[in-house]
């Protein structure tokens, strides 16, 4: 890029080819984070309420059966969908915006140039290079969903007092913010970072490890089906939640603030009077607190919390569900993507 004062601005080719593949990334992960949503909403209320209510759900299929005849599809295996929605589109849309310069930095790094002769292990490196600034997107729209997905369970244990017109994610995000303003919205992000930095670096190389291997059949990797895409996305995607699913249930109970389980009660004082009614918390006061709200626990005091007191085991609770939503999910995310970053070079190249 180069200017002279009462010049018109010149933008070099290869500057304006990294905003063309940022916009076209951007334009794709908006298309892949619908499709992500639609076909795993329902396996990733199953596994939200898993994580945050061990004691309520013996396992994942009673966990489905449950919450299928007391809230129905849309109010219950789909609740928090607006939310996801929002949360999908804004994470993917800044991670496959973030992707290409985080290829170009880590090819400017490794002295490689362009990003496609990036090394797997470089691409696993790039995405979780981009997963940082989709963290910072991704927590507050999560933080929402998954109190969306857990009201139902939080007055059924006598931590809520809440009208049905107060469900929805627009109420639950005007009482965050009434509440605590918009710190509020970061509850959870030192878990989302734990999470999507580390979890990316394997989602991004088993992506591309298992394309690598198909290439060797077809020569080239961009020249895949359509059905091996989503083999390779959902590879991507089970290699993600396997390796980081310990810190999402950390991040699943600071965000929903159902800590008892984890937690005794000499660790978690009783709340205030004026924020309960009749020994249930009452949501105008506080929507989220089992905990004080001056000493929410942090995430490593809360990981080694729920080890200590329900085992290695319960860092596991839902990984079944969670990666049979993901398999599709992932394949449907990685086939959007790819599908508008076609179409995309084919109208701008």
């Amino acid at each position: 890029f180069t200017w002279k004062p009462g010049s018109v601005p010149v933008f070099s080719i290869c500057e304006m080819d990294h905003v063309k593949k940022s916009f076209i990334g951007l334009v794709a992960g908006i298309n892949g984070g619908i499709a992500t949503v639609y076909v795993g909403q329902p396996l990733d209320t199953i596994k939200v309420k898993m994580q945050a209510f061990p004691e309520v759900y013996s396992d994942a299929w009673n966990c489905f059966k449950v919450t299928l005849k007391k809230d129905g599809i849309v109010r219950g295996l789909y609740a928090g969908t607006v939310p996801a929605l929002v949360a999908n589109i804004a994470e993917n849309a800044v991670l496959f915006c973030a992707l290409p310069p985080s290829q170009h930095l880590v090819g400017v790094l490794c002295g490689k140039q362009p990003h496609e002769h990036l090394t797997n292990l470089q691409h696993a490196f790039a995405g979780s290079l981009a997963a940082f600034w989709s963290s910072l997107t991704l927590c507050p729209t999560e933080l929402v969903k998954c109190k969306v997905q857990s009201i139902r369970e939080m007055t059924e244990l006598g931590q809520l007092q809440i009208k049905p017109s107060e469900t929805g994610p627009w109420s639950v995000t005007r009482t965050i913010f009434k509440e605590e303003g918009l710190a509020g919205f970061t509850r959870g992000l030192s878990a989302t970072f734990a999470r999507e930095m580390p979890g990316y670096f394997f989602f991004f190389g088993g992506y591309e490890t298992c394309r690598s291997l198909f290439a060797r059949h077809r020569g080239n990797r961009d020249h895949l089906s359509t059905a091996e895409v989503a083999v390779c996305g959902g590879v991507g995607g089970c290699m993600l939640w396997t390796a980081i699913f310990p810190f999402d249930v950390v991040k699943s109970r600071m965000q929903i603030g159902h800590v008892e389980a984890a937690v005794p009660a000499s660790l978690t004082p009783g709340l205030s009077a004026k924020n309960t009614v009749n020994g249930k918390t009452n949501i105008c006061a506080s929507l989220h607190q089992t905990v004080p709200a001056a000493k929410p626990p942090s995430f490593f005091h809360l990981l080694f919390t729920i080890t200590r007191h329900e085992g290695i085991s319960a860092l596991y609770r839902g990984l079944g569900p969670t990666l049979l939503r993901t398999f599709p999910a992932s394949g449907a995310l990685f086939v959007a993507v790819e599908w508008t970053r076609k179409f995309g070079h084919w109208v701008l190249d």
